[in-house]
């Protein structure tokens, strides 16, 4: 039973037993009865008003529940003129205003919070309360590689390659470095937050290649420096004095002036030699910003192919074209393309030998370049350290030629891989764009 109803339930009692008492004085007693009719109708006027003042505010505070019920905080009642219904019409508006500030300004908090999380250069991973991910934003989509409908819904550890192994011992608050095939290198670090009284995780994934190559290059740029200047200098001298050691050769007996020629030429050419190995690194210091003009990269690879045609034919190489149909053109600087494509075919017909297949492939959307060969492969131990520079597999190798390429590559902003597939291949993928997803996705 309501205290609406209790109250009028109570009030029509207490009347019936005031016209029960009036009808009983009414032949005995006119004048009481009079009276008491009197005081029925005073306490019948008072009654309605009394009631009228109980009712009002129930009415205001059950208007003002629903109201915010329904999280609507614009609201707000006038005052009627009663000193206390104006006092609860007062705290109610001032109450209602403090909510409808407090949700504008979570809401630009919120508005803010997705902003930055969109445009962070740092990839960022939100997981439901079970540690499945939930939303990713546009940096993270560009780490992992994979569209967001291959995410979402997921646990980090399901993830494919490296990342799935790495993410899977990944700990609150003990940051781990991932590297995939020796190119990219990320910081992966996780957290947490309180969301309606319970934790959440979310991962960050702060890509260090650039960082990481530019501090190598640094280092390594001050390394080669000392030695070609140090080594030019001492080779200089050397053969000066080499070559004036000629002039003695008349002079020696006839049977050791042959020995004593061939030992300085040896000399000389050995130091040749050291001089043409520290020139090597030292125009990898030296490779500069590339000249981007739009090039057929089709023209490009036909002219490579010409250039190894004697050598494939001898060694028994044949080349397989999947070209896309009609020129592609991309803006590059074909003189360092064709340096960096020239290495890569040449460390495939290395790995091939002989007797094997070279793969051409390319597409226009996306504009992509992949070169795959039915080689040796590359083990895994190798694969982590293929772009190290100085890193060489070959007996002779300098460790420039992957170096090189990478630097070519991530100068013109290309992304690349190189991997032995489960099919046996090995492919170098260039793709030929430095486009990128720009959305936030979420489930």
């Amino acid at each position: 039973m309501t205290l609406r109803t209790k109250f009028i339930l109570f009030v029509v009692i207490i009347h019936a037993v005031l016209i029960v008492l009036a009808a009983q004085v009414l032949r005995t007693n006119p004048v009481l009865f009079i009276g008491t009719e009197l005081i029925l109708a005073v306490s019948i006027v008072l009654t309605v008003q009394l009631y009228r003042g109980f009712v009002r505010p129930f009415n205001l505070i059950a208007a003002g529940t629903e109201a915010i019920q329904a999280k609507d905080f614009t609201m707000k009642f006038v005052p009627v003129g009663q000193r206390e219904m104006d006092q609860l019409i007062d705290v109610y508006n001032r109450m209602i205003d403090e909510l409808r500030q407090e949700r504008v300004t979570q809401h630009e908090k919120s508005f803010l919070l997705e902003r930055l999380i969109e445009a962070s250069p740092a990839g960022v991973l939100l997981l439901t309360f079970d540690g499945r991910i939930e939303a990713v934003n546009p940096a993270a989509l560009r780490c992992l590689r994979l569209p967001a409908a291959e995410l979402l819904g997921k646990k980090p550890s399901e993830l494919p390659g490296d990342w799935g192994t790495s993410l899977s011992t990944l700990t609150t608050g003990e940051p781990q470095v991932v590297q995939l095939s020796g190119i990219q290198t990320y910081r992966a670090h996780c957290s947490h937050f309180v969301d309606r009284g319970f934790t959440r995780n979310f991962i960050v994934l702060e890509e260090l290649t650039q960082d990481l190559i530019r501090q190598e290059k640094l280092a390594y740029e001050k390394l080669i420096r000392m030695m070609s200047h140090e080594i030019n200098n001492s080779i200089g001298a050397i053969n000066s004095i080499l070559q004036s050691f000629h002039y003695y050769a008349p002079q020696l007996r006839e049977e050791d002036r042959d020995d004593f020629t061939e030992a300085l030429e040896v000399s000389v050419n050995r130091n040749t030699h050291l001089a043409n190995f520290i020139a090597n690194f030292a125009n990898l210091v030296r490779l500069p910003a590339p000249t981007r003009r739009p090039h057929d990269v089709h023209e490009l690879l036909r002219g490579i192919q010409r250039l190894f045609q004697v050598q494939c034919e001898r060694r028994n190489i044949l080349w397989h074209w999947e070209l896309a149909g009609g020129p592609l053109w991309v803006g590059l600087d074909a003189q360092q393309m064709e340096q960096a494509i020239l290495n890569i075919v040449k460390n495939a017909l290395e790995s091939i030998g002989e007797n094997g297949n070279l793969t051409v492939r390319t597409t226009q959307n996306p504009p992509m370049l992949r070169i795959e060969d039915d080689g040796a492969g590359i083990p895994a131990d190798v694969q982590r350290r293929l772009f190290t520079p100085f890193f060489s597999t070959k007996r002779d190798g300098q460790g420039i030629g992957l170096t090189m390429i990478r630097d070519i590559l991530l100068q013109h902003g290309f992304r690349f891989s190189l991997e032995t597939q489960p099919t046996g291949l090995t492919a170098f993928t260039i793709w030929l764009t430095d486009s990128e997803p720009k959305v936030l996705a979420t489930t």
